[in-house]
């Protein structure tokens, strides 16, 4: 069964913590990050008000060999990083775990990570990584997807289900009136608006059907 961990990490002691520096109260955030090339390569999002000394301080960095815009709107810029993190780095080993990264954003202090992994088996890889790297990290909070938690129930929903209605919630996609469009959301996903409009209607079946339907009186 699937685990999610949630941690924190100083981003000195983590390698993109450490080319992604912007000062508080500013972000950077990872919205996803996608094998290409062998390589774990980064999209990740900042706001446009940093983004000069942003990009300059990024391109600096020796391990990094372009930063590359996406798209830009609402005040933020999608970018893709091509970068060469080395074999052992953080990022590479969780990909080589299988673990998918469902959520980080950090500035040049701190980062927090949401990630997944396979199993309980994979975790304690994990464990015994992050000891043999003596990488300070701190486990705020560990549970299955099965799992009730303060922020709400899983609902089972896939990565892509999850950060489609995220993205939805974000946005304002559920306002009245509407603040993003499907368009504006599916070029921000890279995805086309039928694909996200399957998304979100899918992962709206899945946690109705478990709110509505489902047995007992734990959402009563």
């Amino acid at each position: 069964m699937s685990v999610i961990v949630e941690l924190t990490v100083p981003s000195e002691a983590f390698e993109l913590g450490q080319i992604l520096r912007v000062e508080p109260p500013a972000q950077i955030a990872l919205e996803t990050m996608v094998p290409l090339g062998g390589q774990p390569t980064p999209f990740i999002r900042s706001r446009n008000d940093v983004r000069e000394t942003f990009e300059t301080s990024v391109r600096g960095h020796s391990s990094v060999e372009d930063i590359t815009e996406v798209n830009s709107h609402n005040g933020e810029t999608l970018y893709a990083l091509r970068w060469n993190p080395p074999p052992d780095s953080f990022l590479r080993t969780i990909m080589e775990m299988g673990a998918v990264v469902l959520n980080a954003s950090g500035d040049a202090t701190q980062w927090g990570l949401e990630v997944r992994f396979p199993d309980h088996e994979k975790l304690s890889a994990f464990h015994n990584y992050i000891i043999e790297h003596d990488i300070p990290i701190h486990i705020d909070r560990t549970y299955t997807l099965s799992e009730t938690t303060e922020h709400g129930h899983r609902f089972d929903l896939s990565q892509e289900q999850r950060e489609a209605l995220l993205l939805a919630l974000r946005k304002g996609y559920f306002e009245t009136p509407s603040e993003a469009s499907l368009d504006d959301l599916a070029d921000e996903l890279g995805i086309t608006r039928q694909a996200l409009s399957n998304r979100i209607r899918r992962a709206n079946e899945k946690v109705l059907t478990e709110v509505l339907l489902s047995s007992g009186t734990r959402y009563e």
